[in-house]
């Protein structure tokens, strides 16, 4: 049997743990692959670097267009990140008669499009099972097994460094910054979290997974996105008091023939199983006309989940089932691709948090302003403020302020809240997060 040649470009935390499986288990790789998986080049950034995983120097180059193009790999196994060089790397790798695997969102949010013609047109395929839900295998449930329904809502959990840190904060009190910390030393965060944090990597899933279920390509600069960096451990803990979690939620659904899109904080009933996710979990809830609900769940984040869902995708590619699937995945007729709803027509609840004087009318102006709005009130907490002398001339003391509401367009309450920051009362910055019922 001819073997199945490999070009590993990026060493990372990723990479290496996919170079630790086809070089510890090769038999396992044989078996599952039906012939034999070798891994021909490595390209790197550092040469010198030293690593957790062996292998033999004459593998190794600082030249990844060369691996991309080397007459001795039959695969291409991008897992660099960022989109340059990645789109290069990509590019070379197809224009060479190679299939590709990346675990790389950003560059397929971004360049996709381009990038899957440029596939079809060359008979080969991009395999991406990695870049949206870590060891969940997403694609090939959107792709193959439920290929039969016409997919209505996708809401789901997609960065596992996130949800690792709202944990965190409310399982142990901790403040915003201790969590991130913690997830840092775990290697679940990068030095530089913003990604993660901001809502960032969570949108540019959802951006991939709505051009799987719906046939619709966006960005994320096309639907709202926030991200949990603006959150405090009281938002937490409120919303635990209401009977809520909160959880960074990615979501996708049809509505009157459009779809309602955003990624943000958002309030969960606590009975919900994406409620019950804790950790660097993931979850992507699925409903489909024929099938209706289904859950999926797994570790999001770490290096063996996603290396799985890279090794995954290099079997199917070995075996002929990633061609398939990727072939039936992009051939969308941009005719009927599905619009995106306008942010200003989101119909939901809403939570706000507001940092006010604790003296009197400061209910009602913030009341007030929600009901020339037509934004209805469901709940209201505001805790017991320590008594205060009468003669202290310091000022107010601030308080929380807690206000549920009743469905309100998204419209209605960005009006609303432009008035709301020019109260004197409020003080800055307050929380706004929707609420999934």
């Amino acid at each position: 049997m001819q073997p199945l040649r490999v070009g590993l470009i990026g060493l990372g935390t990723v990479g290496s743990g996919v170079a630790k499986v086809l070089t510890e288990s090769p038999q396992r790789m044989t078996h599952r692959a039906g012939r034999p998986v070798e891994l021909t080049r490595v390209a790197v950034r550092d040469l010198k670097k030293r690593r957790d995983v062996k292998l033999p120097s004459d593998l190794l180059t600082d030249d990844p267009l060369a691996v991309a193009g080397a007459s001795d790999v039959d695969v291409v196994l991008e897992l660099i990140g960022g989109q340059s060089p990645a789109k290069e790397v990509v590019l070379t790798a197809l224009e060479a008669g190679k299939d590709v695997v990346t675990a790389n969102k950003a560059l397929l949010c971004a360049e996709g499009a381009g990038l899957f013609s440029k596939a079809r047109e060359v008979g080969r395929c991009i395999a991406f099972e990695a870049a949206i839900a870590g060891g969940i295998p997403i694609v090939h449930v959107l792709g193959q097994a439920m290929a039969g329904n016409q997919v209505t809502a996708i809401e789901a959990i997609l960065n596992g460094t996130s949800n690792f840190i709202l944990t965190e904060m409310l399982q142990r009190g901790e403040s915003y910054d201790s969590a991130v910390r913690e997830a840092q030393e775990l290697g679940y965060a990068e030095a530089d979290p913003a990604m993660d944090v901001d809502g960032t990597d969570a949108a540019q899933k959802l951006c991939l997974l709505t051009q799987l279920a719906f046939g619709t390509r966006v960005t994320p600069e096309a639907f709202p996105q926030q991200g949990i960096d603006t959150l405090d451990l009281a938002d937490l803990q409120y919303a635990n008091e209401l009977g809520y979690a909160v959880k960074l939620l990615a979501t996708a659904k049809l509505i009157d023939g459009k779809l309602e899109m955003h990624t943000q904080p958002t309030l969960i009933r606590h009975n919900r199983p994406l409620a019950q996710v804790d950790g660097a979990y993931n979850m992507v809830a699925l409903t489909g006309d024929a099938v209706g609900p289904m859950w999926l769940s797994g570790q999001g984040a770490g290096q063996m989940p996603t290396a799985s869902a890279v090794l995954s995708d290099l079997i199917d590619v070995a075996i002929g089932r990633a061609q398939s699937t990727f072939n039936r995945l992009d051939l969308w007729d941009e005719r009927t691709a599905v619009p995106v709803q306008p942010a200003e027509d989101i119909y939901r609840r809403y939570y706000f948090r507001f940092p006010v004087e604790d003296r009197p009318h400061v209910i009602a102006d913030i009341t007030g302003i929600l009901g020339n709005h037509s934004i209805s009130l469901a709940s209201v907490i505001q805790h017991e403020a320590p008594e205060v002398d009468d003669t202290d001339t310091s000022g107010a003391p601030i308080v929380p302020l807690v206000i549920m509401t009743h469905r309100s367009h998204e419209g209605k309450i960005r009006a609303a809240s432009d008035e709301l920051n020019k109260l004197a009362c409020v003080r800055q910055p307050w929380v706004c997060m929707p609420v999934s019922d």
